[in-house]
């Protein structure tokens, strides 16, 4: 595991340092040519398929691949006439800690960082992203918008500490890509509004006047983000708000989620004139009674989805199956090298491909629980990844690594695992059928026709699979602790 770490690391690096920017090709950072796929003569009247794998030093290489013989059975089988929801996008979230470790790059390196981001033809393509109301975790300190206690007519309103690195890097992001669609979730709420009275913990205070403040202070965010020029589509009151830790958070029950949104924040939006669309969320636990919300009438004739995360993944497939078109949303990856995990490093977040792996079945459970898209946690964070928990400092896994000291540039095993999904399957796509022995795999088929299979080999050894795309018989061999794609075009 050591040996691919610092192999896709140390290539990473090489790529992408102060000394050299990283490519904006759409090929992205350090890709490269090679056949990883058993190939037979074509078949007639079959046209040869795309097979893009990545390996321990050899990320995103690409190949043509022509179909086989036809085997007996195949081990993944493609049936995109079953065609399942619509995939919206992908995306990660914005917070201090990433701007504040890219803001040590000279701004040609920092630049080509973000291209690898958010360029619509190159890199990750994210076009779905994530912005906190006041601090999150990755927050350089605690704030909120408004810390005048009582001040319910929110005269003390200010989004000032924003421009100093929140907005600055969303702006950034737009830039590169004016479409990108942002939403934005509370991580707690102004102090003065909760039962303890602090940033981290507490709950939400059962208090209509309380409720119509807050309705107030998240319009009020909306609007003074949209006087930036930053559009904010979509509103979460809380995240995860059935969890207290030691950093931002807020407690609130189900049913004072159902009082806030029906009868504050829908009827305030409404009053601003605000288009801004409410989801619930982000539900991150397996006990916290989403379809108590979901199930009022006034609430459901307000929101626009729900969104989930971690062990959120236990509810989303029943919530898709209870309301088949709501929109439902992977609102936060798993960040890995957690306290509790065999492998925890209390001082630097591993990157490694066996959390990489870990990542590839979150997204494919998440989608096939109902997901129409999917979203990283950080982007970009320093080398030491930890986040402001007053009692352990969590140091945790993202796509991309600013070492403050060398300022060297690492695209994490992460990262290349989103740009097989992000750069390949494009929105509008929709999710298919797959049926097979061989487990790790999920596809999708792009508005053009083409078919995206994702498959991942998390063993030592070589795997040889059989594949049928629609009766094409396709065989394609994944090396050892491989992320792989096949494209195929329409038939």
């Amino acid at each position: 595991m050591q040996r691919f770490v610092s192999l896709v690391l140390g290539l990473a690096i090489g790529a992408a340092s102060c000394a050299a920017p990283a490519p904006t090709a759409p090929a992205g950072p350090s890709e490269a040519s090679g056949a990883a796929a058993a190939s037979q003569p074509a078949a007639p009247d079959q046209s040869p398929a795309t097979w893009i794998v990545t390996t321990a030093g050899t990320p995103f290489a690409r190949s043509t691949v022509v179909p086989g013989a036809h085997p007996s059975s195949a081990d993944v089988t493609v049936d995109a006439k079953k065609s399942l929801q619509v995939i919206e996008g992908f995306g990660g979230a914005f917070n201090e800690h990433g701007w504040d470790a890219l803001s040590v790059l000279p701004e040609a390196e920092r630049n080509a960082v973000l291209r690898e981001l958010f360029d619509p033809v190159a890199g990750l393509r994210f076009n779905y992203c994530r912005t906190p109301i006041g601090a999150s975790d990755y927050a350089l300190d605690r704030y909120t918008l408004d810390e005048a206690p009582g001040d319910f007519a929110m005269a003390k309103f200010s989004i000032e500490r924003d421009q100093k690195r929140l907005i600055p890097f969303l702006q950034a992001a737009l830039k590169i890509r004016p479409d990108l669609r942002l939403w934005a979730s509370a991580w707690t709420p102004p102090s003065w509004m909760k039962t303890n009275a602090a940033f981290d913990g507490g709950a939400m205070k059962d208090d209509p006047k309380v409720y119509a403040a807050y309705a107030l202070y998240l319009a009020k965010y909306v609007e003074s983000y949209k006087g930036v020029g930053i559009d904010i589509s979509m509103l979460v009151p809380q995240n995860e708000p059935g969890q207290v830790t030691h950093y931002p958070s807020c407690d609130w029950t189900p049913p004072q989620y159902v009082s806030f949104i029906r009868d504050h924040l829908a009827p305030t939006l409404r009053s601003h004139n605000l288009p801004t669309k409410i989801f619930v969320g982000t539900i991150n636990r397996d006990n916290w009674d989403v379809f108590g919300v979901l199930k009022d009438p006034g609430t459901m004739a307000v929101i626009s989805g729900a969104t989930f995360q971690w062990h959120g993944l236990v509810q989303i497939a029943k919530v898709h199956a209870e309301f088949p078109n709501l929109t439902l949303m992977q609102s936060e990856t798993e960040c890995g090298n957690t306290s509790h995990s065999p492998n925890y490093n209390p001082d630097t977040p591993p990157n490694d491909f066996l959390y990489a792996a870990y990542s590839f079945r979150k997204f494919r459970d998440f989608i096939n629980g109902g997901a129409s898209s999917y979203m990283l946690w950080n982007m970009v964070l320093d080398e030491h990844g930890k986040n402001i928990d007053s009692q352990r400092p969590w140091p945790q896994n993202s796509a991309i690594v600013v070492d403050r000291t060398t300022k060297r540039v690492t695209y994490t095993p992460l990262f290349w695992l989103t740009k097989h999904f992000s750069a390949l399957v494009d929105a509008g796509a929709h999710l298919v059928e797959t049926t097979g022995a061989y487990p790790d795999r999920i596809a999708f088929q792009n508005p053009d026709g083409t078919v995206v299979l994702e498959l991942l080999n998390d063993t030592t050894d070589v795997v040889h699979l059989n594949v049928d795309v629609g009766g094409r018989q396709q065989p394609v061999e994944l090396p050892p602790q491989s992320i792989a794609s096949l494209l195929v075009p329409r038939g």
